[in-house]
């Protein structure tokens, strides 16, 4: 009988970026850059990787998957809030929620699945360099690969369906610029203490648990570089590290912003969660691009390739 009494809701409001009265335009201008730049960005890491054998290794199929997730990414919330600015499209439709709250879960549990993934595959180039290509082999890469995907997609099912069996009657107006478990269940008509501990507690320790790996991986890297005689040496080991570890610091700061300061204003919070998911995915290929010979290498074959065809 309680659910005959129910008003259900079947869309959503999306109030966006607090405090920003008068700045649409300008705003809108920045974002779409920032789009269009992780989109251009990523497809040309994406397909000089595929063009170039040389690049088709362990660490570079990785990167390739990267390149997806930050597409992927970028993709979940901007082009919503690209039509929010501009058009005052703010309505978004139950099940497109439903969309970003799977999709969001999906590929940042990916992402810092592959991070611990990439700082594995450092710690067998470095740490055990002669056996690299037996242990790294392409069987264990695909594994690797499709198990941070398959484990991600089990992590979102779970939370999107806890978070969306729950009643919704009103009022649904979220004060968000996209849809995430924490804002929407807020909204709920019923007891929300289950969901809101499952999501804090798995995600984490879906983060902590990577970053725990992480650390040990970096440990023993950092032991067995400085075990290395020649300072050439130590230098071009510590350099095929310096990317991941700067994609890194830029991915778990702003999830340790978030997840353990909760305190913070909203703007403030808003600010770290937009460098985070809208400006990281645009940095990684500029990262990948400024401080690795090969990528740059790739990209000038694939430029010389389109001028030729031309």
């Amino acid at each position: 009988m309680g659910l005959v009494n129910h008003t259900l809701v079947t869309h959503f409001i999306l109030l966006g970026i607090p405090n920003t009265d008068g700045l649409q335009t300008i705003l809108f201008v920045v974002f779409l850059a920032y789009y269009l730049c992780t989109l251009l960005g990523n497809l040309l890491i994406f397909s000089a990787i595929l063009g170039d054998s040389r690049l088709h290794t362990p660490m570079y199929f990785f990167l390739c998957n990267l390149s997806v997730l930050d597409i992927g990414f970028a993709s979940i919330s901007t082009p919503k809030l690209l039509a929010n600015l501009w058009g005052q499209s703010r309505v978004i439709s139950l099940r497109g929620c439903m969309s970003q709250v799977f999709f969001y879960h999906l590929l940042g549990s990916t992402e810092c699945l592959l991070y611990t993934v990439m700082a594995y595959d450092r710690y067998v180039a470095i740490c055990h360099p002669l056996r690299y290509l037996v242990i790294m082999n392409w069987r264990v890469c695909a594994i690797l690969g499709a198990g941070t995907w398959i484990t991600s997609a089990f992590h979102a099912t779970i939370l999107t369906s806890l978070t969306f069996t729950l009643p919704y009657c009103g009022p649904n107006v979220v004060g968000y610029y996209f849809c995430d478990i924490f804002p929407v269940v807020k909204l709920a008509c019923a007891d929300t203490y289950i969901i809101e501990t499952v999501t804090f507690t798995n995600t984490g320790v879906v983060a902590m648990t990577c970053f725990f790996l992480i650390l040990v991986s970096y440990v023993c890297i950092v032991y067995s570089i400085l075990k290395i005689n020649s300072a050439e040496g130590r230098r071009k080991a510590a350099s095929t590290c310096s990317s991941h570890l700067t994609m890194v610091t830029l991915f778990f700061g702003p999830c340790v912003l978030i997840y353990t300061q909760p305190q913070l204003s909203k703007v403030v919070l808003t600010s770290v969660q937009i460098f985070g998911y809208v400006a990281t995915p645009m940095l990684n290929p500029v990262i990948y691009t400024l401080r690795n010979k090969e990528v740059k290498g790739a990209l000038r074959k694939l430029r010389r390739g389109q001028t030729t065809a031309r």
